[in-house]
């Protein structure tokens, strides 16, 4: 039997902090005067009072209050978070921007989840409370999935995570100080490096609102913007300093705890963050060079372009510097083939992840050593690890759900009536949670507004699934989950 009393008082809790949160923007809303604190008053005193109801009940029941999780429990409590806070949060849109619920819940989904598609446009006239309440739930999003990636996940077994178990994956109570030790590092580490984002940018020419907003944005990787131009509304400057914060957000938080914990800083020694660096390395090269030859830019004019958009969709960010579409055929292949990539796991990116695709390769060329040497053995490692038959099984697993849910999705967006280019990178770009896709519609140049609202419904689904790993969504599918 699943534990309905735990999963209340969690969601109760998790809609308490969400009311805190909200008591930024009506701070922000009074000293812009925006006419926008009331409505957020009132959306803050509705969550709060929803969160404490369910708390209660959950608490003052006269049968004792079993505080044990079991696998079950997680993957339900794990998607409902996600799916109660973007509804939950969806309330200061509807009732500030006085937009339906499909296209708050859709903004709110993708903030939460640092996709970064959104349906508003003509950004710099919108209340700047709303602005900053986008970026704090692309901020939270990060951090919130950072510690998912580092508690929760490995313990689950999705998608060979447990190779990124902190120190032990028993979810017992002994383990619960270790967690909170670790979120506290986590969140100190994610805040600092914010804190030094907004630093740079304030310094390379934005003002200090867009500072803290494209800061809370790019180290989550998450890609709203205060500006329909997104980062090309800024100087030259802001786009070094938002590619060097990008890259860092593709990289796993973890690795600067450990580094700091240690007074040494030795990320390279990682597999995946090597493998991270040369996959932004080398497709920038390609892509400076392609515009040096084929478009005749200036070379540092196109290391700068090349570098911001590949690092943008790698990790995930989606930040549009340029409509970069218009650059012809090979680049917008490079761009589509990189979506599906993702930074490191452990990171705010989202994606297949950078590690699943090299264990990958590394089933694949074991595979074919043992055509040639059938009697051979081969073991097969990771950061110095095996690779055993439980993570080559979820990776594999995962891998393979990946594709199918985009293909899904995909099929459903052009039964809606959606054109070839705009269902297949919809749905590709929701389930690797980048935010822009490809073509007049959705690309770098466009939005979401006009599609369908059972299209974003469905889309808001593939985001929530793309950063919840899928297996943790498809688990609660299967008819024998809930006997």
């Amino acid at each position: 039997m699943l534990n309905l009393r735990l999963l209340v008082l969690v969601q109760g809790l998790f809609l308490s902090k969400l009311a805190l949160l909200m008591l930024i923007p009506v701070v922000a809303g009074w000293y812009f005067d925006d006419h926008s604190s009331f409505d957020f008053l009132l959306a803050t005193a509705a969550t709060a009072t929803i969160g404490g109801l369910l708390a209660a009940v959950a608490r003052f029941r006269p049968a004792p209050l079993n505080a044990s999780m079991r696998p079950r429990d997680m993957f339900l409590l794990t998607t409902l978070i996600w799916l109660v806070m973007a509804l939950a949060a969806s309330l200061p849109l509807v009732l500030v921007e006085h937009i339906s619920l499909t296209d708050a819940f859709f903004e709110t989904i993708s903030g939460l989840t640092t996709t970064g598609s959104t349906v508003l446009s003509d950004l710099s006239n919108h209340p700047p409370a709303i602005l900053l309440w986008r970026s704090l739930l692309q901020w939270a999003g990060g951090i919130g999935f950072i510690v998912m990636g580092v508690g929760i996940l490995p313990y689950l077994n999705v998608g060979g995570m447990k190779l990124y178990q902190t120190e032990s994956s028993d979810w017992s109570d002994k383990q619960v100080p270790h967690l909170k030790h670790y979120t506290r590092l986590l969140f100190t580490a994610y805040s600092l490096l914010t804190l030094a984002c907004a630093v740079c940018y304030l310094l390379a020419g934005m003002s200090w609102f867009d500072a803290i907003n494209h800061a809370l944005t790019t180290l989550s990787t998450g890609g709203y913007s205060t500006s329909d131009q997104s980062m090309a509304a800024f100087p030259p400057a802001c786009h070094w300093v938002g590619s060097l914060f990008m890259f860092i957000g593709g990289i796993p938080l973890l690795i600067f705890v450990q580094s700091l914990r240690r007074k040494s800083w030795r990320p390279w020694h990682d597999e995946q963050v090597f493998g991270y660096a040369k996959l932004v390395l080398a497709s920038t090269l390609a892509l400076t060079l392609f515009l040096v030859l084929s478009q005749q830019q200036h070379w540092l004019d196109a290391l700068r372009l090349a570098l911001f958009n590949t690092i943008s969709v790698i990790t995930t960010t989606g930040f549009a510097l340029t409509d970069y579409s218009a650059w012809g055929h090979f680049a917008m292949m490079l761009f589509f083939i990189l979506t599906f990539c993702g930074g490191c796991s452990g990171s705010t990116a989202g994606g297949i992840k950078i590690f699943r695709l090299q264990v990958a390769w590394r089933i694949m060329i074991r595979h074919l050593k043992r055509q040639i040497h059938p009697h051979g053995t081969f073991v097969s490692r990771f950061n110095q690890r095996v690779l055993n038959d439980e993570i080559v099984t979820s990776v594999l697993t995962l891998l393979f759900l990946f594709v199918f849910t985009i293909v899904v999705l995909a099929l459903a967006l052009a039964l809606m009536g959606l054109d070839t280019m705009t269902a297949l990178t919809g749905a590709v770009t929701a389930v690797c949670n980048v935010g822009p896709g490809l073509g007049d519609t959705i690309g770098p140049a466009g939005n979401f507004a006009s599609l369908p609202d059972l299209a974003k419904w469905a889309l808001g689904v593939g985001m929530l699934a793309g950063r919840l790993e899928i297996t943790t969504m498809v688990i609660l599918l299967l008819p024998k989950f809930w006997k």
